[in-house]
């Protein structure tokens, strides 16, 4: 089977919830082919739906080395770490990652999420509002998102 069909077909399992066979279908790709990208991003996606936060760390990690620009190994990384009660460490990451993460507002809203968990209110609330202006649907999120309840009289 093709690099392409194993792609697809991976992630038919992972839409059909079937996490465990997408991963093994991954599995099955030549050492090359599964640091590709594209199987990284899936691999991590796959993860990151079975909840499997400890698992989709180090492949984030590949991602920021191999595509330093590329906001995912970021993004994603940071909330993995989060989830695992690593919330300083996902504030570093964020931090520390490529300006091109200053155009997408998951970046703004997550961070401020971790500010507001770590006690920093006054920079949490920058953040999120700064989210709220590139996306207006994260002012809806943040309504009944338990990690901005220190904060939710602010936010009002």
């Amino acid at each position: 089977m093709s690099f392409e069909r194993k792609i697809q077909a991976a992630h038919g399992y992972m839409e059909l919830e079937l996490t465990d066979e997408a991963l093994k279908e991954l599995d099955t790709l030549s050492p090359e082919e599964q640091q590709e990208e594209i199987t990284l991003q899936l691999r991590l996606l796959i993860l990151m739906h079975a909840q499997r936060w400890e698992q989709g760390v180090p492949v984030c990690e590949l991602l920021r080395r191999q595509s330093p620009g590329l906001s995912i190994g970021y993004i994603h990384g940071a909330y993995c770490l989060h989830v695992m009660g690593k919330t300083e460490e996902a504030r570093e990451i964020l931090r520390k990652g490529p300006p091109s993460l200053y155009h997408e507002a998951t970046y703004f809203y997550n961070l401020g999420c971790y500010n507001a968990i770590l006690g920093d209110k006054q920079e949490a609330v920058q953040n999120l509002q700064t989210s709220f202006q590139m996306n207006p649907t994260f002012r809806d999120e943040a309504q009944n998102d338990p990690d901005l309840e220190s904060i939710s009289e602010l936010l009002k």
